[in-house]
Order: structure tokens, then sequence, then C-alpha cells
């Protein structure tokens, strides 16, 4: 039976990994379900859509984060809706595995310091496809 993924990444904190996140989500995709493709969709418009829509995309994302069966996260680029996407998944008990560029950033302490949270950070984009599989494969 497919995994349920909550893929995370910067949407409106800003799109210079989108190609990266367009990867990781296709790389998942051969084997299991992602529930937040649209993170990967290159058109993708982080305009201000205004509260109706905000509130909609707010239900949406948190009932995906309660299905999900773990959540993979792209770091690098800071962004406050990942962070509270993380606390979310927390909240319900849903295993959280982050990803960063170690030569582009530092994550946050919140993130380092919470033993709950699986940190993987990377050099290479190479080195994260690995790992995802050991994740997919260990749920």
């Amino acid at each position: 039976m497919n995994k349920k993924v909550y893929f995370a990444g910067s949407i409106r904190g800003g799109r210079v990994d989108a190609e990266r996140y367009k990867r990781i989500i296709e790389y998942i995709q051969r084997t299991d379900d992602v529930l937040t493709e649209h993170v990967g969709d290159l058109s993708l418009n982080v305009l201000e859509r205004g509260r109706n829509q905000d509130a909609a995309i707010y239900r949406q994302d948190t009932e995906w984060l309660r299905q999900a069966d773990v959540l993979i996260g792209e770091c690098t680029a800071p962004s406050l809706g990942v962070g509270y996407e993380l606390a979310y998944a927390e909240k319900y008990g849903v295993s959280c595995h982050l990803f960063y560029d170690r030569s582009r950033c530092q994550l946050s302490a919140m993130l380092t310091g919470n033993p709950y949270f699986h940190i993987h950070p990377y050099e290479l984009e190479e080195e994260i496809f690995p790992i995802i599989d050991t994740i997919l494969k260990g749920l």
C-alpha cells in the first residue's frame, strides 16, 4: 500500500529551491503518494491570495498533515509556513524528516535541538534520494 507523504517546502518564503522540490516529489511519487505535489509546481503563483483562500489552504494542508504517514521537508529556504507545518505534524505524531543543504544554511536550534525531528544535512542533491528510500521503506 502506498504511503501518504506530506512534502514541505517554501512557497511564500521564496521559491529558489522549487526545481529541487519538483525532483524530490517526482522521486517519491515513483513508489508513494505525495499529498502536496503542488509544492513542486514551477508555475505556482506565490502572490498574495486573500484571507478567504488562505483559510481554505490552511484547512486543506492541516487535513493532509493529519492523514500523512510521514512529513518530508526540504528546509534550506527559511519558511514560516514550513515551521508551522512541522510543529503541527509533531503535535499529531507524524514522523518528520528534514533535509537541508548545509553549504547554504544552518537550521534553527528549535529544529536541530528537538529530538522529534530527524535531520538530514546534505551537500549534493544526490545524497537525498537513498535517505528517502530508507525513510519510506521503514514506514
